[in-house]
């Protein structure tokens, strides 16, 4: 607890008493505790076979915690009652990092006050009185009120521990939490109203938790394909380590010029999949440097002609390190291409205009943008727009006018956050960054 921010200290202090205050009510003699305690128990064995390592260990937050048992206690139990159901399965979860015990706590804290409230909307809105008829037409809106309300107070909260336990900033702290918890925690009360109308059948409990069944299911082939996009990840974070160590001044410019590509993707409307494939190809864009040698990535000074046409190799031994990895899709094309200019006069082979795949077409503009606003050894980052300038002046001629465009207005409106500078000194000059012509070329190195 030491080891966390004052601020972070205070905010899980008054959530963990927040979340004792919704459950104080249901220590009370009119508690339903037969069926508080098997939901209890349903959901703690559920904690504990989605962290195990065959279901998915590593899962992403939202598979870890079994949200059907938690919102069938919202659809069946008084809002008190259903805020206990959580308490004991998150205080005994397994926990991955330290402080173990202050993680439980405010995990119990968090999920306590989202059932809290979630009940309560349930409850004004007739859901109970529906559930038990059941009426399906109705019994559906105070269900996904519910939803709604439990996926609000687990965005507030969780927003609130990134901004003071992990000190992000508050403006971004928030950003893109409501989306990503609202789909799963959705799909899972359908499945929790489908428990607790089973519940309260002539059937009983045993039928509701023949549920739990197709969930448990799903969430396995969900944990699978966590598990193989995390083995994807690994691999490109292989292959962007082995470049960094070799070309050691530009540490980080690869996941700048991904983090640049998916800006570029998503301000021209592409999808989710191609986005994904335009990070892969905006990090990946140098891998080729492997196959160059060392002493040419760290030379000080200008190259000879002989060593240009040696570095200028490097989208070919890229793309041919990268052949045989089927999920990079077009990512490839990227790879070999983004050193293509519009006017046909790029390199390795001269494409020009819309013979450059698009994608190619993106990094080439991400790779430019932070080879200028980047510190190198030997001179120092330009502002971003300066670098913007530079970019539209090259536009039509080396760069495709849409993605600069599209670049400006994704700047203008998100600002530009590099995370990670190549400003570390070290030995080595010039090394291989984006060729960009005229005065650009000078600030920008031809590699």
């Amino acid at each position: 607890m030491r080891s966390l921010p004052a601020w972070a200290r205070v905010y899980i202090l008054c959530v963990a008493l927040a979340g004792a205050v919704c459950c104080a009510p249901a220590l009370g003699a009119r508690t339903p505790w037969p069926a508080v305690a098997l939901l209890a128990v349903l959901y703690a064995a559920c904690e504990q076979i989605t962290r195990c390592r065959f279901v998915g260990r590593r899962a992403p937050r939202g598979l870890g915690t079994f949200f059907p048992v938690l919102l069938a206690g919202v659809f069946l139990l008084p809002p008190s009652a259903a805020a206990l159901v959580a308490v004991p399965g998150a205080l005994l979860s397994r926990v991955d990092r330290h402080p173990r015990w202050v993680r439980r706590l405010w995990r119990a804290a968090q999920l306590a006050l989202a059932a809290r409230v979630s009940a309560w909307v349930y409850a004004v809105l007739g859901g109970p009185a529906a559930c038990a008829a059941p009426d399906f037409p109705y019994v559906l809106g105070p269900a996904g009120a519910a939803v709604l309300a439990f996926s609000c107070v687990l965005t507030v909260l969780d927003g609130g521990v990134l901004a003071t336990a992990e000190r992000m900033p508050v403006r971004s702290a928030w950003r893109g939490l409501f989306a990503r918890s609202l789909a799963p925690v959705a799909v899972h009360g359908l499945a929790g109203l489908m428990m607790a109308v089973l519940w309260t059948s002539p059937y009983g409990p045993a039928a509701a938790l023949l549920v739990l069944l197709p969930m448990g299911v799903s969430c396995w082939l969900f944990a699978q394909y966590h598990r193989e996009r995390a083995a994807h990840q690994a691999t490109i974070r292989a292959l962007v380590q082995a470049v960094d160590i070799k070309d050691r001044y530009t540490r980080g410019h690869s996941e700048r010029v991904g983090r640049a590509s998916v800006m570029i993707a998503r301000e021209l409307g592409m999808d989710d999949e191609r986005v994904e494939v335009l990070r892969f190809a905006g990090i990946l864009h140098d891998v080729g440097k492997l196959g160059v040698p060392t002493r040419l990535l760290r030379k000080e000074g200008p190259l000879t002609p002989e060593e240009r046409r040696v570095i200028e190799l490097h989208p070919e031994y890229g793309h041919e390190i990268v052949r045989g990895i089927g999920f990079l899709g077009e990512a490839r094309a990227a790879i070999l291409h983004h050193h293509e200019r519009i006017d046909g006069s790029g390199y390795p082979y001269g494409l020009a205009g819309r013979q450059i795949p698009e994608c190619a077409r993106v990094v080439a503009v991400a790779d430019a943008f932070d080879a200028m606003t980047s510190t190198r050894s030997y001179r120092r980052a330009r502002p971003v727009p300066a670098a913007l300038e530079e970019l539209s002046r090259c536009a039509g001629a080396q760069f495709d006018p849409a993605m600069v465009s599209a670049l400006a207005r994704a700047l203008a409106s998100q600002g530009w956050h590099p995370g990670v500078t190549s400003d570390v000194p070290e030995q080595g000059g010039v090394g291989a960054g984006a060729m960009v012509s005229a005065p650009a070329a000078r600030g920008s190195a031809a590699r």
